[in-house]
């Protein structure tokens, strides 16, 4: 993650200072859409996804118009969803732009992935003006009933706080849904009815203050994980995915080196901190993965949470036990030892603390990482999950973004171990299929100047195809891979019936001659981009089963979940 978390604390913990005084100053000659867009760009916001429609005209005019704010089209509004969930995770925080009705409710799927994996997005969306409201007109993009809050009402349960904009309240409900959703790391909504957005702001507020640790208990939390800590002989860490969301990867990784504690990761957390060093002993899924591992986080006296959610596919199908007696969870506002919760302290004070004053001892790390294993097969031989995986993780290069879909890709990806600086993203727990696609553009547009390795397959990928075409209008150059399982695979693994109907979806080399513009996955296109320069993207690789393997799977190299055979598709 960039810095925008450390420079949004600061920005929005300045008081007393010329700053603040030029917040309540800028409210004097601007719209309320030019505030709200200037507080945005002030806490790091450069980039807002989103489809354009007639009730956000007045919206997005002022983004387009806007000195250090860029407009990024998408194809549609879940895919802008999704498309600012990946580039969050990146970048550190997003904003969105959506029409009333049909379009905040086309992206309500993606914020609600946000929400549940605490990814801060800024949701602006455009209504209908006030004289329409009043009269409960019948427009366009409404229920026909005359209501006009109940879409709000909706988007309520899937972000951390609201507010529609007024003139009048445009200035404090800007500075309190910053605060929100950086306090959170979730979704917040902003409403803009069309003829408010341009209207000059009449109020002034201040930066909102963020929340200190309370000395006494932030006191006691410390020192009960440090007296915890002691009396245990064995101890490991889990780092988690909520210690990146707040930008914390540097104080977790002091409390490694200053603990001298080995540490796992689960799914969700994958590359929370950096696997290529020697505190790190792999990952840990319950009886899913790796048993090494799993036997000895679950002996250790102590098991430091840093941040870790234990979800579902976290926990390998909550096969993982840990002892609640041995547990130590610090989360973003509160720590729990054992059975006791100590409040109001806050994860970056805990961490600090504990590199501060914990004891280092020279615990060998009992498990070494592996990896997916040698490379398998040559030639013609099918490309089976044994053969293909290695591959894929002998492809990733360091410094590079890897996402991979809900499903079967993100399972087996998840056992590579990653070069230097190389990153990891997966939806784990909303697990929204067709994710991935879109939020690779999102993490491309965030950091141009990585590579981006996006790994699906042609079930997923079909739901948000159209926004490969996005990649080539910015000039952004992903390697891509779609995985054509002939159907929902991972639907097949869970069901009774694997051959049942509803898992079977259109064929992609279909898909492929009828939308061409999608695919780019001929080796003539993809070496006449290569040789021109061409802005398309550097390839999309179709990996495909022969059609008469459709009954036969192997085991996977995780040694748990099963892939079909596959072959790699000679263009």
């Amino acid at each position: 993650m960039s810095n925008v978390s450390t420079q949004t604390k600061e920005t929005i913990s300045t008081k007393g200072t010329s700053q603040d005084s030029a917040a309540i100053q800028k409210t004097a000659s601007t719209t309320v859409i030019e505030h709200v867009l200037s507080r945005l760009k002030d806490i790091g916001i450069t980039k807002v996804f989103g489809v354009a429609g007639d009730f956000a005209f007045p919206i997005e005019d002022a983004i387009v118009g806007f000195p250090g704010i860029d407009w990024v089209g998408c194809c549609n509004e879940l895919n802008a969803s999704y498309a600012a969930d990946g580039y969050a995770r990146i970048h550190g925080i997003a904003a969105l732009n959506t029409t009333y009705g049909v379009g905040e409710l086309s992206a309500i799927n993606g914020i609600a992935g946000a929400y549940a994996e605490h990814v801060p997005i800024f949701h602006l969306v455009g209504m209908p003006n006030l004289p329409a409201q009043a009269a409960h007109a019948l427009v366009h993009h409404t229920l026909g009933n005359g209501e006009f809050d109940f879409f709000h009402k909706m988007a309520e349960k899937v972000v951390c706080a609201s507010a529609i904009m007024t003139p009048q309240n445009a200035a404090y409900e800007t500075e309190r849904l910053i605060a929100e959703a950086l306090y959170h790391r979730r979704p917040v909504y902003m409403a803009f009815p069309t003829d408010v957005a341009n209207q000059p702001m009449v109020s002034g507020a201040t930066p909102l203050v963020p929340p200190k640790s309370d000395p006494a208990s932030l006191e006691r939390a410390v020192s009960a994980i440090l007296e915890a800590l002691s009396a245990a002989k064995t101890g490991c860490l889990l780092p988690g995915v909520l210690a990146s969301r707040a930008g914390l990867q540097d104080a977790v990784q002091a409390f490694v080196d200053a603990s001298g504690l080995p540490f796992a990761t689960m799914l969700m957390d994958k590359s929370t901190l950096e696997e290529q060093q020697p505190a790190y002993i792999g990952m840990y899924e319950g009886k899913l993965m790796d048993e090494a591992v799993r036997e000895y986080v679950e002996s250790c006296d102590a098991v430091v949470l840093i941040g870790a959610i234990l979800t579902d596919f976290s926990t390998g199908a909550f096969t993982a036990h840990l002892d609640p007696e041995k547990t130590i969870d610090i989360r973003h506002h509160h720590t729990q030892v054992g059975t006791k919760v100590y409040p109001n302290v806050e994860m970056k004070d805990v961490l600090s603390e504990l590199a501060r004053r914990v004891e280092k001892r020279n615990q060998k790390p009992p498990v070494q990482p592996g990896s997916l294993g040698p490379v398998k097969g040559a030639g013609s031989d099918p490309i089976t999950a044994d053969a293909l995986y290695p591959r894929w993780a002998d492809f990733i290069k360091p410094n590079d973004i890897v996402f991979t879909e809900t499903g079967t890709s993100g399972f087996g990806m998840a056992l590579a171990l990653l070069p230097k600086g190389a990153k990891f993203y997966n939806q784990t727990l909303w697990g929204a299929i067709g994710y991935a696609t879109p939020a690779a553009f999102g993490a491309a547009v965030a950091a141009p100047d990585r590579r981006v390795v996006l790994i699906t397959g042609e079930g997923s990928h079909q739901l948000t195809a159209q926004e490969i075409s996005q990649f080539g209008r910015r000039g952004l150059k992903p390697v891509v891979f779609v995985l054509n399982n002939s159907g929902y695979l991972i639907e097949r693994l869970l069901c009774k019936d694997p051959n049942i109907e509803y898992n079977d979806n259109l064929s992609y080399a279909c898909q492929r001659r009828l939308t061409p513009s999608f695919s780019c996955s001929r080796r003539r296109l993809y070496e006449r981009q290569q040789s021109s320069g061409d802005n398309f993207p550097r390839g999309v690789l179709l990996i495909r089963r022969p059609s008469d393997s459709r009954q036969r799977f192997v085991q996977s190299c995780a040694g748990r979940s099963l892939l079909p055979e596959a072959e790699w598709e000679r263009a």
